[in-house]
């Protein structure tokens, strides 16, 4: 592959992951909504804010899927590509795309941190429900009297 073919290569693959990043900003920017609906506990957003997250992966894999081949071209001639120019600007992206991921996946595990901390409480809220349930039907069994034993306090009275 010549030098001008490398260089309309490296444009493609340049343009490639300024979409990837504009896609992975808006991806950064729905963890953050998804985040902060699952510390709300609105599930029913969090639910609108996925279907929104999984357009945008879509879209995300899609343009990955067309960088392959390019990418595949300029890892073959990754010594001679690295002298073109653009090229720093071009691994740049690739650490600012990396960076925006590693974003987004802390993002994530907070998000499910809260959701699992939200299980926590609701198990213990049915744990505590349940005790009280249990607790109630013996004070029942107290106060109401079963019928044989209401039978002798009213023949004795």
């Amino acid at each position: 592959m010549n030098d001008h073919a490398l260089v309309d290569a490296l444009a493609q693959y340049r343009a490639g992951l300024d979409a990837e990043i504009a896609l992975l900003e808006q991806l950064a920017l729905v963890a953050a909504r998804q985040r902060g609906v699952t510390a709300r506990r609105d599930f029913e957003q969090l639910g609108i804010e996925g279907d929104e997250r999984d357009r945008l992966t879509r879209a995300l894999v899609a343009v990955e899927e067309g960088l392959q081949p390019v990418r595949a071209r300029l890892s073959a001639a990754r010594d001679r590509v690295a002298t073109l120019g653009g090229y720093a600007e071009v691994v740049a992206l690739r650490q600012q795309a990396s960076g925006l991921v590693a974003r987004i996946l802390a993002t994530d595990e907070e998000s499910m941190q809260s959701l699992a901390d939200a299980e926590l409480a609701r198990r213990a809220a049915v744990a505590s429900l349940e005790q009280g349930e249990t607790t109630l039907a013996a004070y029942r069994r107290v106060l109401t009297p079963s019928i044989s034993q209401a039978s002798l306090v009213d023949r004795r009275g």
